[in-house]
């Protein structure tokens, strides 16, 4: 029985049928460029017509990457009319969807090994890692022009915060800081409305932030949310004088935690979220003055002139309505997309430049803000517009 088995190398079966396909492609796709030229000039080769537009003038080859793998194609030169085949251009408009889909593949995170083995599966052959710079530098004008886009309606509440990068510059790494801001529509949806390179944490950096935010039709701001820094009180007022500033409680808290022991951080931590707990602003005071007293007692002194110095800063939160303390009283929603945005940059290490790093910051935020993320409704600002006893009618006639 042994010897009426048929062994098949599969290997060489299937190179021989790549082989035959790639042919039968290269015959026919040259057949179709004969075709066209003889349309173009109006005309089969040698033959003599009043009508005739044009003569051959021999051909020249070119290769054309196709699933089959690569052909030599012979395009026909024409003398009297220009030869534009509408293969090529079919071509031109594949190379074009293959350059989308690769910078979005990168966009959402691809490794560029992933992407060289992703195309070499589709394609048939790798896209080096330098296409995939210079695909990634087409992108970018596309992602400057969203990250410029003009602002259009209120954005009453607006979170600020920087992410930190690496950057080599002269032989050393150092750190570049990426500012970015997400804004509260106001039908309620987030939208990441601005990010731009700072220096450093300080007041003309971010004043420049706002005013190129502004500028870009940013308005209604009624609150700003951030971690305390000198730039951002002073340049607030300056900016948006109708605009108030919350520091990020759990900032606040991590302040507080620098000058605590290890072994006092728990009670300390529960002390201080029951300031936040409290049901108006009077009662998170006082709750506050009783806390203070409480870590002097515990010889926290250093702990105790921090949270007297900075918790009115952390309470303008509850000037708002009730339905909107938990999402306005932290950064929490910009602190998630920095740990995106390390995440998606950890791979790269350090950058040549800020500008590099500032691309392709935007370009995860930028896909980020295309998913579920940016689509869904992030708090109901009809709390905010309309009166309480409006809304409690509402409710009821509902």
């Amino acid at each position: 029985m042994s010897d009426n088995i048929i062994q098949l190398n599969e290997d060489l079966i299937k190179n021989d049928l790549k082989d035959l396909v790639r042919s039968s492609v290269e015959e026919t796709l040259n057949a179709l460029l004969d075709k066209e030229a003889d349309e173009l000039i109006n005309a089969r080769k040698y033959e003599r017509s009043a009508e005739r537009q044009g003569y051959r003038s021999g051909h020249y080859k070119r290769n054309f990457q196709t699933t089959a793998g690569e052909v030599e194609l012979k395009v026909p030169k024409l003398k009297g009319i220009s030869f534009e085949t509408a293969i090529i251009e079919r071509y031109r408009r594949r190379e074009s969807s293959v350059e989308e889909a690769l910078i979005e593949m990168y966009l959402a995170g691809v490794s560029v090994r992933r992407v060289e083995d992703i195309t070499e599966a589709l394609w048939g052959t790798k896209v080096s890692p330098a296409t995939i710079s210079n695909l990634n530098k087409k992108a970018y004008e596309h992602i400057e022009q969203w990250r410029s886009r003009p602002l259009s309606g209120d954005y009453p509440y607006v979170y600020v915060d920087g992410v930190y990068l690496k950057r080599s510059r002269g032989g050393e790494i150092r750190n570049v800081s990426i500012l970015v801001a997400i804004g509260v529509s106001s039908d309620g949806y987030r939208e990441i409305i601005g990010a731009s390179e700072g220096m450093k944490e300080d007041k003309e950096s971010r004043r420049s932030f706002f005013v190129w935010l502004k500028e870009r039709g940013l308005t209604g701001v009624r609150l700003i949310i951030g971690d305390k820094n000198l730039g951002m009180l002073e340049t607030i007022p300056e900016v948006f004088p109708d605009a108030r500033y919350q520091r990020c409680t759990v900032h606040f808290y991590l302040n507080i935690f620098s000058v605590t022991p290890r072994n006092k951080m728990k009670p300390v931590a529960m002390m201080l979220k029951a300031i936040h707990a409290q049901e108006s602003k009077e009662a998170a005071r006082e709750k506050a003055i009783r806390v203070t007293e409480k870590l002097k007692e515990m010889k926290l002194s250093s702990a105790a002139k921090k949270l007297r110095d900075g918790i009115e800063e952390t309470l303008t939160y509850m000037d708002f309505p009730t339905q909107h303390w938990t999402r306005i009283r932290t950064n929490n929603t910009i602190e998630r997309l920095n740990r995106e945005i390390k995440r998606r940059t950890k791979a790269i290490g350090a950058f040549p430049d800020g500008q590099s790093a500032l691309m392709l910051v935007c370009a995860r935020l930028r896909h980020v803000a295309g998913t579920q993320w940016g689509t869904r409704r992030y708090m109901n600002m009809d709390h905010l517009t309309k009166p309480e006893d409006e809304l409690l009618s509402d409710i009821t006639a509902g």
